[in-house]
């Protein structure tokens, strides 16, 4: 599994938890930032604040049992190019994914936008091998997903699996607890709650956590229906937390064999089905 993002935060906001529980299962998983963060706060920037943020990442795949990289690309300028296209391209062949997981092209920001593009665009290119062939082509397209947003033009999101993160919310909080230069600085900074930040580190995690649990549990409640459907009507009301991913039409079209493969954690449910 290999998850981009624009920025060094943005797998594991989107995708942290999945990470965890695919870890704890020995799946390979690897996270990439597609740009270096070194626009991304409001006292520094440049190649400290690029050093700074690739740290931070380091120590959340330390706490998420996975892999990650950052791409040498300025933040705020990422554009579709040729020469990103192959490298995205590469990365995934590199890994030699089987799942890959983008956001949706229809984003706020153009970094994110720009991620999503470069990332349908291999989805095709992977299997191609004169293109790139540097690194050897994939025999089989992987299976490749959205995760999820609450942009609703041109079509909002829609969940094609639902996975509970209640068992590693804690992994999830911790991460953005070592991405505080973005969490505890930047955010606060940028959206008008400095002052809200807690100084002391463990009044600050607890604080960090209880955010975390909001946001993933507005993304449970949200997608409570597809929970039930997933879990059946006890396990599905009483899950807290979730993230939430959509089938992107490019790429291998999953099964059913192969979504039970690829999420394990409700094989004996899609089973039954």
């Amino acid at each position: 599994m290999i998850v981009f993002g624009a920025h060094t935060d943005d797998c594991e906001l989107s995708a942290g938890g999945t990470a965890a529980r695919w870890a704890k299962l020995g799946y390979k998983v690897k996270f990439v930032s597609v740009t270096n963060g070194d626009i991304g706060h409001h006292q520094m920037a440049g190649a400290f604040l690029a050093r700074r943020r690739t740290a931070e990442v380091k120590r959340c795949a330390e706490i998420l049992g996975i892999e990650t990289e950052v791409l040498d690309i300025h933040d705020g300028e990422l554009l579709p190019a040729l020469e990103n296209r192959r490298t995205i391209t590469r990365k995934i062949r590199e890994w030699q994914a089987d799942v890959v997981i983008s956001p949706r092209p229809n984003d706020y920001h153009p970094d994110h936008r720009y991620t999503a593009i470069l990332v349908q665009d291999a989805a095709f290119m992977v299997i191609v091998p004169s293109f790139c062939p540097d690194v050897p082509a994939l025999r089989k397209n992987p299976v490749f997903l959205y995760s999820a947003d609450s942009f609703r033009k041109p079509d909002p999101f829609k969940p094609d699996v639902v996975v509970p993160i209640d068992t590693v919310l804690d992994q999830k909080a911790a991460c953005s607890d070592a991405l505080e230069s973005q969490f505890y600085e930047w955010n606060p900074w940028l959206f008008g709650y400095l002052e809200e930040v807690p100084q002391d580190k463990q009044v600050r995690l607890a604080w960090t956590r209880k955010r975390a649990e909001q946001r993933c549990g507005d993304e449970a409640q949200r997608f409570r229906a597809e929970l039930i459907a997933e879990l059946g009507d006890v396990e599905g009301k009483a899950v807290k937390c979730a993230e939430a991913f959509e089938i992107c039409e490019y790429g291998t079209q999953p099964s059913r064999q192969e979504l039970i493969a690829i999420f394990p954690f409700f094989k004996q449910t899609i089973e039954r089905k």
